[in-house]
């Protein structure tokens, strides 16, 4: 089969953000648009000519239709196998997973993580390096700046791949195996978790839960584990099944958009547990009855207890936690006697650590846990461990934690989100911010005085990148911080968020309200920095 050489000119505007590019699916449907992006990395990954690429998405609308266009430019650039999963699904977790079980020389992701589906939605495409991680800057950098250049891409003229049959077929020299997108993931997480403790909770008659899967990726994976290999009733898992448009809901598992779960959990009636994931299924959340789990809490839960996993039973080497995310991790890591470190956001900040074996658990406040076993963030897995944990301690969710802040004592938190804001306004209250932060040290904000105040800038500890600009830290000298940054994970305007977070060893006062204990702090932060005079909004959109 002869590939084509299709003229091209550059789009502005391709510059993977902290999880690869993302946009609107109409912009991704222009002419040239995916395959110009598609082209940019093979022609700076050159590994792939000759070798093995994995590929796959969550499901979302015009997930079909770019995994065609992506095979067809793989024979067209020399990849010598594709492996696909079957219906074009793959976890981002499970997509790690078989990167790394049958070493190939990287992957395609197409996800736009836990933003909403549909044709006037999201769209996204992130590569992943052979470590089974997100790219490195160095190599996204490289595949921008080839966008910048790009004049021509290749591709070969064939019939579609049949996607929904498992089997091999060869587009010109290029062999593609469409894959059970499953097996191999539920197989690692079968040597991960104490599987026959999980049986026997949910055999007992005295434990109940729920698995929201969104409509989005995960429906296929929580089924074959939850019900099919550990025997959870039928229907444990909720939305289960993959939709284009994540049945016109936000497949984001937080307590505004997992509502349906929130109360199943709450109550006389209320479940035992419950548990989401979001669209690409690396997210989760994590209730208990009456009891909700913040992501810095679990990662620091979990961790206290690894060794009651069977994955983990020789301990952890060392913890790792996103910038933004509550100290309560670093305590685990002083008592346990191993090494905590603290890194901008993003996944692939964590690849390095993960590789040289410095860190064995790492996670995000923004509802991303994981391990060493792949190198991504894993939402399933993060609900596997919490029912190992279940089911050998013999308590509650709610049980768990509040042995845990006895213990380590209690990191209050909450995020605010403000989303859609214009940009310019976000721009210039972050300005703002820079020009008070050298003037902030030493001054008394109401009942907290300031420690430092800095613009985060992380170095790492094993190739000695430096990446700066990671979000404003103000720090008090109580331990309490405020951190505000902007994200990049949206595709209009700008999301600023708002962390908030305040120590408490006192166990008499560990069940505060959380808005209630900050709110001294949240209106410090919305003062500071001038939220409603310079975006216009009275209270955040999502509160967490």
């Amino acid at each position: 089969m002869q590939a084509s050489v299709i003229s091209t000119t550059p789009f502005d505007g391709q510059k993977p953000g902290t999880s690869g590019l993302r946009k609107k699916v109409n912009t991704f449907q222009q002419p040239h648009y995916l395959e110009n992006f598609v082209q940019a990395i093979f022609d700076t990954q050159i590994k792939l000519r000759g070798g093995t690429l994995v590929l796959g998405g969550d499901g979302r609308f015009y997930n079909r239709e770019a995994i065609q266009v992506i095979l067809r430019m793989a024979a067209a650039n020399d990849v010598s196998r594709v492996l696909v999963g079957k219906g074009g699904i793959l976890s981002t977790p499970a997509a790690s997973c078989i990167i790394r079980k049958y070493q190939t020389q990287g992957g395609i992701i197409l996800s736009a993580s836990h933003n909403p589906g549909g044709p006037s939605e999201d769209f996204g495409i992130k590569f992943n390096i052979d470590a089974g991680g997100p790219a490195p800057e160095s190599v996204t950098n490289a595949i921008y700046e080839r966008t910048q250049r790009i004049d021509q891409y290749q591709i070969i003229e064939a019939d579609p791949v049949d996607l929904d049959q498992i089997g091999e077929c060869r587009l010109g020299e290029t062999q593609v195996q469409v894959i059970d997108p499953v097996a191999d993931y539920a197989d690692l997480m079968a040597s991960l978790f104490d599987f026959d403790a999980i049986q026997a909770l949910f055999s007992s008659g005295s434990f109940r839960m729920r698995f929201d899967a969104m409509h989005a990726v995960t429906g296929p994976y929580a089924i074959e584990i939850l019900e099919h290999r550990l025997g959870a009733e039928p229907d444990t898992v909720m939305n289960g099944i993959p939709l284009e448009d994540f049945g016109g809901d936000h497949p984001d598992p937080n307590l505004v958009h997992a509502h349906e779960l929130v109360e199943l959990t709450s109550g006389a009636e209320a479940l035992d547990f419950g548990a989401a994931s979001d669209g690409d299924g690396d997210r989760n959340m994590v209730l208990g009855r009456d009891f909700f789990v913040t992501p810095s809490d679990s990662l620091a839960v979990l961790a206290a207890n690894a060794q009651l996993a069977p994955g983990y039973k020789q301990g952890i080497s060392g913890v790792a936690r996103s910038m933004p995310t509550s100290q309560a991790a670093d305590r685990v890591a002083e008592a346990l006697g191993v090494a905590c470190f603290e890194t901008p956001t993003g996944w692939k900040f964590f690849g390095n650590l993960l590789d040289a074996g410095k860190i064995t658990l790492c996670g995000e406040e923004s509802f991303g846990t994981g391990s060493d076993h792949v190198r991504e963030k894993d939402g399933l897995w993060a609900v596997l461990f919490w029912l190992n944990l279940l089911a050998v301690k013999r308590q509650s969710v709610a049980e768990i934690v509040r042995e845990h802040w006895r213990r380590f004592g209690r990191h209050y938190y909450t995020r605010h989100d403000y989303e859609g804001v214009d940009s310019t306004a976000a721009d210039g209250l972050v300005k703002h911010l820079y020009i008070l932060l050298p003037s902030l040290p030493g001054q008394q904000l109401g009942d907290f005085k300031v420690a430092f105040a800095d613009d985060f800038a992380y170095t790492d500890p094993i190739d000695g990148s430096v990446a700066k600009h990671q979000g404003i830290r103000i720090g008090f000298e109580d331990g309490s911080r405020i951190v505000l940054r902007l994200s990049g994970t949206g595709t209009q305007g700008a999301t600023l968020r708002v962390y908030i977070e305040q120590y408490e060893a006192d166990s008499a006062r560990h069940d505060r309200p959380v808005q209630e204990a900050l709110a001294p702090l949240i209106l410090i932060a919305r003062e500071l920095a001038q939220i409603e005079a310079r975006t216009g909004r009275t209270e955040p959109d999502v509160i967490t």
